[in-house]
Protein backbone atom coordinates (compact mmCIF):
# COMPACT_ATOMS: atom_id res chain seq x y z
CA UNK A 1 0.00 0.00 0.00
CA UNK A 2 1.15 3.52 -0.80
CA UNK A 3 2.00 5.86 2.03
CA UNK A 4 -0.27 8.92 2.17
CA UNK A 5 1.85 11.89 3.21
CA UNK A 6 0.44 15.30 4.12
CA UNK A 7 2.66 18.26 3.20
CA UNK A 8 1.92 21.95 3.69
CA UNK A 9 1.45 23.39 0.18
CA UNK A 10 3.25 26.68 0.87
CA UNK A 11 5.65 25.87 3.72
CA UNK A 12 6.65 22.20 3.34
CA UNK A 13 7.74 20.70 6.65
CA UNK A 14 11.49 19.88 6.50
CA UNK A 15 11.02 16.55 8.30
CA UNK A 16 8.42 15.47 5.74
CA UNK A 17 10.65 16.51 2.86
CA UNK A 18 13.39 14.38 4.47
CA UNK A 19 10.99 11.41 4.50
CA UNK A 20 10.28 11.89 0.79
CA UNK A 21 14.00 12.17 -0.01
CA UNK A 22 14.63 8.91 1.84
CA UNK A 23 11.88 7.20 -0.15
CA UNK A 24 13.21 8.51 -3.46
CA UNK A 25 16.75 7.40 -2.63
CA UNK A 26 15.29 3.96 -1.94
CA UNK A 27 13.93 3.97 -5.53
CA UNK A 28 10.34 4.85 -4.64
CA UNK A 29 7.86 6.09 -7.22
CA UNK A 30 5.90 9.04 -5.80
CA UNK A 31 2.76 10.86 -6.94
CA UNK A 32 3.63 14.53 -6.40
CA UNK A 33 1.47 17.65 -6.81
CA UNK A 34 2.79 20.40 -9.07
CA UNK A 35 1.48 23.68 -10.49
CA UNK A 36 -0.12 21.73 -13.36
CA UNK A 37 -1.61 18.60 -11.84
CA UNK A 38 0.05 15.60 -10.23
CA UNK A 39 3.18 13.99 -11.65
CA UNK A 40 4.80 10.60 -11.14
CA UNK A 41 8.38 11.21 -9.99
CA UNK A 42 11.50 9.22 -9.16
CA UNK A 43 15.20 9.92 -8.81
CA UNK A 44 17.31 10.05 -11.95
CA UNK A 45 19.22 6.87 -11.10
CA UNK A 46 16.11 4.80 -10.47
CA UNK A 47 16.53 2.36 -13.36
CA UNK A 48 13.10 0.78 -12.89
CA UNK A 49 11.33 4.13 -12.51
CA UNK A 50 11.03 4.82 -16.23
CA UNK A 51 9.44 1.47 -17.05
CA UNK A 52 7.08 1.68 -14.08
CA UNK A 53 5.82 5.07 -15.26
CA UNK A 54 5.42 3.85 -18.84
CA UNK A 55 3.42 0.86 -17.58
CA UNK A 56 1.13 2.95 -15.36
CA UNK A 57 0.46 5.43 -18.16
CA UNK A 58 0.44 2.81 -20.94
CA UNK A 59 3.03 4.70 -23.02
CA UNK A 60 5.79 3.55 -25.38
CA UNK A 61 9.49 4.32 -25.07
CA UNK A 62 9.22 7.37 -27.35
CA UNK A 63 7.53 9.30 -24.55
CA UNK A 64 9.44 12.42 -23.54
CA UNK A 65 10.25 12.34 -19.85
CA UNK A 66 10.67 15.60 -17.99
CA UNK A 67 13.31 16.70 -15.52
CA UNK A 68 11.85 18.83 -12.72
CA UNK A 69 14.55 21.40 -11.95
CA UNK A 70 15.09 23.76 -9.03
CA UNK A 71 16.22 26.77 -11.05
CA UNK A 72 17.66 27.86 -14.36
CA UNK A 73 21.21 27.15 -13.28
CA UNK A 74 20.36 23.50 -12.65
CA UNK A 75 18.31 23.25 -15.83
CA UNK A 76 21.31 24.47 -17.84
CA UNK A 77 23.40 21.50 -16.66
CA UNK A 78 21.05 19.00 -18.30
CA UNK A 79 20.05 20.61 -21.61
CA UNK A 80 21.79 22.76 -24.22
CA UNK A 81 20.42 26.31 -24.17
CA UNK A 82 21.57 29.05 -26.56
CA UNK A 83 20.97 32.76 -25.91
CA UNK A 84 17.71 32.91 -27.86
CA UNK A 85 16.21 29.93 -26.06
CA UNK A 86 17.56 31.20 -22.74
CA UNK A 87 15.64 34.46 -23.06
CA UNK A 88 12.43 32.72 -24.09
CA UNK A 89 12.54 30.10 -21.35
CA UNK A 90 13.72 32.50 -18.65
CA UNK A 91 10.77 34.78 -19.36
CA UNK A 92 8.16 32.17 -18.36
CA UNK A 93 9.85 30.23 -15.57
CA UNK A 94 9.02 29.16 -12.99
CA UNK A 95 5.65 28.24 -14.43
CA UNK A 96 3.51 25.63 -16.21
CA UNK A 97 5.72 25.09 -19.25
CA UNK A 98 7.78 22.09 -20.38
CA UNK A 99 10.59 22.64 -22.89
CA UNK A 100 12.01 19.88 -25.08
CA UNK A 101 15.71 20.49 -25.68
CA UNK A 102 18.86 18.60 -26.66
CA UNK A 103 20.16 16.74 -23.62
CA UNK A 104 23.68 17.05 -22.25
CA UNK A 105 25.81 14.13 -21.06
CA UNK A 106 24.43 14.68 -17.56
CA UNK A 107 21.14 13.07 -18.62
CA UNK A 108 21.04 9.25 -18.42
CA UNK A 109 20.63 7.88 -21.96
CA UNK A 110 17.59 5.84 -20.98
CA UNK A 111 15.73 9.11 -20.22
CA UNK A 112 16.47 10.69 -23.60
CA UNK A 113 14.22 10.35 -26.62
CA UNK A 114 15.70 7.28 -28.39
CA UNK A 115 16.21 9.05 -31.73
CA UNK A 116 16.37 12.78 -31.02
CA UNK A 117 18.50 12.59 -27.83
CA UNK A 118 16.25 15.21 -26.30
CA UNK A 119 14.56 15.51 -22.92
CA UNK A 120 11.85 17.67 -21.40
CA UNK A 121 12.77 20.17 -18.68
CA UNK A 122 10.76 22.48 -16.50
CA UNK A 123 10.88 24.63 -13.38
CA UNK A 124 7.51 24.34 -11.63
CA UNK A 125 6.05 27.18 -9.59
CA UNK A 126 5.31 24.95 -6.61
CA UNK A 127 6.85 25.10 -3.13
CA UNK A 128 6.83 21.33 -2.50
CA UNK A 129 8.60 20.56 -5.77
CA UNK A 130 11.22 23.24 -5.08
CA UNK A 131 11.86 21.95 -1.56
CA UNK A 132 12.13 18.33 -2.70
CA UNK A 133 14.41 19.00 -5.67
CA UNK A 134 16.59 21.24 -3.50
CA UNK A 135 16.89 18.55 -0.84
CA UNK A 136 17.70 15.89 -3.46
CA UNK A 137 20.43 18.05 -4.97
CA UNK A 138 19.40 16.98 -8.49
CA UNK A 139 16.35 17.11 -10.77
CA UNK A 140 13.57 14.56 -10.49
CA UNK A 141 12.52 12.36 -13.38
CA UNK A 142 8.84 13.05 -13.96
CA UNK A 143 5.82 12.42 -16.13
CA UNK A 144 2.40 14.05 -15.83
CA UNK A 145 -0.06 11.72 -14.09
CA UNK A 146 -2.54 11.30 -16.94
CA UNK A 147 -3.94 7.79 -16.83
CA UNK A 148 -4.86 5.75 -19.92
CA UNK A 149 -8.07 6.97 -21.54
CA UNK A 150 -7.93 10.33 -19.74
CA UNK A 151 -6.94 13.77 -21.05
CA UNK A 152 -6.34 15.73 -17.84
CA UNK A 153 -3.86 15.09 -15.02
CA UNK A 154 -5.14 13.87 -11.68
CA UNK A 155 -5.51 16.70 -9.15
CA UNK A 156 -6.61 15.06 -5.88
CA UNK A 157 -4.33 13.00 -3.68
CA UNK A 158 -7.04 10.75 -2.20
CA UNK A 159 -8.22 9.88 -5.70
CA UNK A 160 -4.71 8.83 -6.73
CA UNK A 161 -4.23 6.83 -3.52
CA UNK A 162 -7.40 4.90 -4.29
CA UNK A 163 -6.44 4.23 -7.93
CA UNK A 164 -2.69 3.59 -7.67
CA UNK A 165 -2.41 2.22 -4.14
CA UNK A 166 -0.31 -0.81 -5.15
CA UNK A 167 1.56 0.85 -8.02
CA UNK A 168 3.38 3.68 -6.21
CA UNK A 169 5.15 3.89 -2.86
CA UNK A 170 3.74 7.26 -1.76
CA UNK A 171 1.12 9.88 -2.59
CA UNK A 172 1.76 13.44 -1.42
CA UNK A 173 -1.36 15.27 -0.24
CA UNK A 174 -1.30 19.08 -0.29
CA UNK A 175 -4.86 19.99 -1.23
CA UNK A 176 -6.29 20.10 -4.72
CA UNK A 177 -3.90 21.28 -7.44
CA UNK A 178 -4.69 22.55 -10.97
CA UNK A 179 -5.90 19.90 -13.40
CA UNK A 180 -4.41 21.43 -16.55
CA UNK A 181 -1.11 20.02 -17.84
CA UNK A 182 1.86 22.12 -18.90
CA UNK A 183 2.19 23.76 -22.26
CA UNK A 184 4.93 21.82 -24.09
CA UNK A 185 7.29 23.70 -26.40
CA UNK A 186 9.75 21.73 -28.55
CA UNK A 187 12.99 23.63 -29.20
CA UNK A 188 14.93 20.62 -30.46
CA UNK A 189 15.27 22.10 -33.97
CA UNK A 190 16.13 25.59 -32.73
CA UNK A 191 12.71 27.15 -33.28
CA UNK A 192 9.71 26.79 -30.95
CA UNK A 193 6.98 24.31 -31.84
CA UNK A 194 4.02 24.09 -29.46
CA UNK A 195 3.22 20.38 -29.22
CA UNK A 196 0.70 20.67 -26.40
CA UNK A 197 -1.38 23.69 -25.41
CA UNK A 198 -1.85 23.67 -21.66
CA UNK A 199 -1.80 25.91 -18.61
CA UNK A 200 0.97 28.20 -19.89
CA UNK A 201 0.06 30.81 -22.53
CA UNK A 202 1.29 29.31 -25.83
CA UNK A 203 0.83 32.47 -27.91
CA UNK A 204 4.30 33.83 -27.20
CA UNK A 205 5.81 30.69 -28.80
CA UNK A 206 3.60 30.62 -31.89
CA UNK A 207 4.31 32.68 -35.00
Amino acid sequence: MARYIDVHPENPQPRVIEQLVALLKDDALIALPTDSGYALVSRLDNHAGKDRILNIRDLDDKHHFTLLCKDFSQLGQFVKVDNHVFRSVKGVTPGPYTFVLEATREVPRRLMHPKKKTVGVRIPDHAIVHALVDAMGEPLMASTLILPGEEEPRSMGWDIKEELDHLVEAVVEAGECPATPTTVVDYSDGTPVVVRRGAGDPDRFEA
